[in-house]
């Protein structure tokens, strides 16, 4: 199995926006994440840390201007934790490896899929198509990416 860890050089590297997310706690404005829309086949990992989080199988449409899933690629690299910041109690997701923040969970996802909404910002994700997916050592979840 392969080791993610946070690199320091890949933080250095992030986009304000990027590092503001993922390393400070943020949240991107709705509706302009750059994979809200992306409907390509592949797998989301963190963009800290590669660590495979999301096959886009799992990914919805949900309305609510951030991409959002019905649940994570490998669980063991998803982290929930309370978060009562802004008044809110909400469950915040983070990166198990890579400690990025990613977004939060709710439990207003489609029932038919376990009733989960993973609602992820696009500052901390990275995209990796299918057809690059064996190349970039993500091979072992081509299987997950068109299937639930």
């Amino acid at each position: 199995m392969a080791q993610y860890e946070k690199s320091p050089d890949v933080i250095a590297a992030l986009s304000p926006e990027e590092f503001y997310v993922t390393q400070e706690s943020g949240t991107e404005r709705p509706g302009t994440g750059k994979y809200l829309d992306n409907k390509a086949v592949g797998i989301y990992v963190d963009i800290a840390s590669g660590e495979p989080l999301f096959a886009s199988a799992a990914k919805y449409e949900s309305g609510c201007g951030w991409p959002s899933f019905v649940k994570p690629i490998e669980a063991g690299n998803i982290i929930e934790l309370r978060d009562t910041t802004h008044g809110m109690v909400r469950t915040e997701v983070r990166s198990r490896h890579g400690d990025s923040h990613l977004g939060h969970v709710f439990p207003d996802g489609p029932r038919e899929t376990g009733g989960l909404r993973y609602c992820i910002n696009s500052a901390s994700l990275r995209f990796v198509a299918k057809e690059d997916m064996e190349a970039e050592g993500y091979g072992a979840y081509v299987d997950q990416v068109e299937d639930l």
